[in-house]
Formats: C-alpha cells, sequence, structure tokens
C-alpha cells in the first residue's frame, strides 16, 4: 500500500488546520466536537488527548483540526503532521464499522441564488416540518443544526426549509473557498441523525400566508395569499427563499409581504418586487393593488 502523506494547508480561520492527503482515507465525512463523541473513532480519540485540539473534521482526503488559543499552529503543526503519518501509515483506524453502519444515506449539494452572499444547501431527504428563519446564533437556539453553522464565523443568516438550507455569509470569505466544506458539514450532521430543530418557536400572531384560516381577513387579503401561495412562493423557494404575506391596507392599496432565505437582502428583490409581485398582482386582482412592499425583520 502507497505510503500516506500528508500535505498542510491553511484555511479561512486561524484556529483550524487542514492535513490534506495524496490518498483517500475514508469514506465519508465525519465531525467530532469532544472525545466522547469520537468512541468510533479511534484517529480523533488519539486528536484529542493533545490538550489544545478542541474540534476534528474527518473527510475522505483531509484531516481538519481546530484549536483551542493555548498554542498556536506554527508551533505544533509540523509534530502534529508527523504524528498522522504515523499512525495511519502504522494502520491505525480511522474510523470503525460501527460508526459507518449507523450513517444514514443522504446526499447535499449547493445550488447559487439570485443573492450572491447567499448559497442554498438541497438535501435529498426531508429536513424541517415548517420553515424556520435565524438572524443570529442567539434565536438559533432551537436548531442545531443552525447552531452548528454559526461556528462557521462568516455566517450571517441561516434559513432552514423543508429539503434545504439558506446560509447567508458575510463578505469575510468568498463562496468558492468554504462551499466543500459546509456542504461536507451539512451532509454530515444529517447523516448522523442529528436533530435539525428541536422544537417551532411560537411568532407573534400576525397574518401570512400560513395563516389563510384566519376569518378576519378582507376578500383582496385571502386573493393575494392565493396568489402568493401558488405562483410566487414556488418561484422564490427555488431561489432558496420564502415570502410571506402581512398586511393589505384598503385604502393605500399597499400589500406588505415579508422576504426571508436568499430573497431577504437580495439586490435583485426590489426588482423581483416591482417587476413580478407586484404587476402580477396588479394584473390579477384589477384596481385593488397600487404597491407591494418588502418588511425586512
Amino acid at each position: 500500500m502507497k505510503a500516506i502523506t500528508l500535505y498542510i494547508e491553511k484555511t479561512n480561520s486561524d484556529t483550524i488546520l487542514k492535513f490534506s492527503s495524496n490518498n483517500i482515507l475514508t469514506s465519508g465525512s465525519y465531525d467530532f466536537n469532544n472525545i466522547d463523541e469520537a468512541k468510533n473513532a479511534p484517529l480523533a480519540q488519539q486528536l484529542f488527548h493533545l490538550p489544545f485540539v478542541k474540534r476534528v473534521f474527518i473527510s475522505a482526503n483531509f484531516i481538519a483540526i481546530e484549536r483551542f488559543s493555548i498554542v498556536e499552529w506554527a508551533d505544533v503543526q509540523e509534530e502534529v503532521k508527523e504524528q498522522l503519518e504515523n499512525y495511519i501509515n502504522n494502520d491505525g483506524i480511522i474510523i470503525s464499522e460501527e460508526i459507518v453502519s449507523k450513517k444514514i444515506p443522504v446526499e447535499v449539494y449547493a445550488e447559487v441564488t439570485p443573492n450572491p452572499a447567499v448559497l442554498k444547501f438541497v438535501a435529498n431527504k426531508k429536513l424541517v416540518e415548517q420553515d424556520v428563519e435565524y438572524k443570529n446564533i442567539e434565536e438559533a437556539k432551537n436548531s442545531p443544526l443552525a447552531t452548528e453553522l454559526y461556528n462557521f464565523p462568516f455566517t450571517k443568516e441561516v434559513f432552514i426549509s423543508e429539503n434545504y438550507v439558506s446560509i447567508t455569509k458575510f463578505d469575510i470569505v468568498e463562496w468558492g473557498e468554504v462551499t466543500v466544506e459546509v456542504r461536507s458539514f451539512i451532509k454530515e450532521f444529517i447523516a448522523n441523525g442529528n436533530t435539525i430543530v428541536t422544537a417551532y418557536a411560537e411568532k407573534p400572531a400576525k397574518n401570512t400566508s400560513e395563516t389563510t384560516n384566519n376569518s378576519s381577513l378582507d376578500e383582496v387579503s385571502l386573493q393575494i395569499i392565493n396568489i402568493l401561495d401558488e405562483y410566487i412562493r414556488p418561484a422564490v423557494a427555488a431561489d432558496g427563499g420564502n415570502i410571506l404575506f402581512q398586511s393589505y391596507n384598503q385604502d393605500s392599496k399597499i400589500v406588505n409581504v415579508i422576504l426571508q432565505g436568499a430573497c431577504s437582502g437580495c439586490p435583485s428583490s426590489t426588482i423581483t418586487l416591482k417587476n413580478g409581485i407586484e404587476n402580477m398582482l396588479k394584473q390579477l386582482i384589477p384596481g385593488k393593488i397600487e404597491e407591494v412592499v418588502a418588511v425586512n425583520y
């Protein structure tokens, strides 16, 4: 068998270092936050005995390690690389068959959206019962997946729909630099059977397209909701976003909507509202619509 050689690669985070291999290490991707989680991953267990190791990520052709701040990578990276090479080349077990057998078959692929800051990660299985959106890590307490995604320093917002996750990033990185890492993480999270959302938070009562049974809505509002549900929401969902009806003012004829996911903050959202949604509502409900306004929460 060809000897494994590892190459040290920096990442976008100065606390995370990658040790890339010239050969395949294992099938699948695995993420471990502590030694208890790594009970079926002997290599990760060995790494957690090092006092500066905070997190271990093992993929098909690399091992990534996140460190605590008690050391700098420059002081220990060569020693870690040597230890990893010795362990692997001496037939050390990386991932045991037991953990592999428990994994759920899942595929995740990345899809661009009209919003350059947002990438959509689509899974081949159902993720949540209803859409959830998180503007920051504090809001994400009821979602283990979203909480973990906020560990990536570039994550700004997370939107989770039935079978996909839309992530809005800060401008500190380009998607091309981190897409593979994020896709692998989401795939691994789902494959391990982890909970996506623990509970769905109660939201303040508001007239949205998810509350069409509200008998207090006027006829025009109900028409707007039906049009959004039938024609608009499927299209924006395909782009990694969502649109909700908030209110309709009969006097001003103004429709207020809420944009979520990739639609929120998208440079082209204004064009979509005016040239798409607003025009469609004006045509289908003549004389009743003056303007469609997006309410950004």
